[in-house]
């Protein structure tokens, strides 16, 4: 792991940028390319990082966007023609995609939970906590919560202030990742991510020719995480000026 250090950042994103229609960018939405904010509808990347995606897109082989929230949302939120979009940490991929999407609006629905911080993202739920002033108390509440998801065979865990519901398969953002990797053959790539979840796109990048990871760090940051990062850049703001490195 590294902080971002200009001349460190620079040796580790040259073969990228040296190569680029070799190679692709996998980027988080929430806590990388938009600030984490108290309402997660009020998320949105800056007019600078929109510009910087554009140029990216014209640059690079791929620039995807591997996101919790679904695709159709964060594509709007982003508003950038040529990015690929992939929702739901990757599971929008999954076969079953409909038969889990219809599963999990019903759990959200049944939930005792305020339904103003119930999130359904279309493959996913998110129970959300942030500004909870006894966050310890909503812990509580959530566990129990996540409790009755694996009695349904679901999948619970929690994330940035934050727990999630998902369907009990396979698919994350890794695979995502590995499979558009696959059909565009590339073995070049940058993943960018804040939360656990990045641990899958993460590991996909092993074995690849060149493989940059980096992490946005911040209090709520997994350990992990950043043990896990080529690169650390402790905003989103930093991370935007390592793009513009690309």
């Amino acid at each position: 792991m590294l902080r971002a250090v200009p001349s460190r950042a620079d040796a580790l994103l040259e073969p990228l940028a040296a190569e680029p229609r070799e190679a692709g960018l996998f980027l988080d939405f929430d806590g990388v390319l938009a600030p984490i904010v108290e309402r997660p509808e009020d998320a949105a990347p800056s007019a600078e990082t929109r510009a910087e995606l554009e140029r990216l897109v014209g640059r690079y082989a791929l620039v995807a966007v591997v996101s919790g929230r679904a695709s159709e949302d964060v594509r709007a939120r982003v508003g950038v023609d040529g990015i690929v979009f992939v929702g739901s940490h990757g599971l929008e991929l999954e076969p079953q995609a409909e038969r889990w999407r219809r599963e999990l609006a019903a759990f959200a629905a049944a939930a005792p939970w305020p339904e103003s911080e119930v999130e359904l993202k279309g493959l996913a739920i998110a129970f959300h906590f942030r500004g909870r002033p006894d966050e310890e108390g909503a812990v509580r509440e959530l566990d129990a919560i996540a409790e009755s998801a694996r009695e349904e065979g679901l999948v619970a865990r929690y994330g940035r202030k934050i727990l999630e519901v998902l369907p009990p398969v396979g698919s994350h953002k890794g695979t995502a990742v590995r499979r558009l990797l696959e059909e565009r053959g590339l073995r070049r790539a940058l993943a960018a991510g804040d939360d656990t979840t990045d641990l899958d796109s993460f590991a996909a990048l092993d074995g690849l020719d060149v493989a940059v990871r980096v992490a946005v760090a911040s209090a709520e940051a997994p350990p992990a995480l950043l043990a896990a990062a080529d690169l650390v850049v402790d905003s989103t703001d930093e991370f935007l000026a390592l793009l513009r490195r690309l």
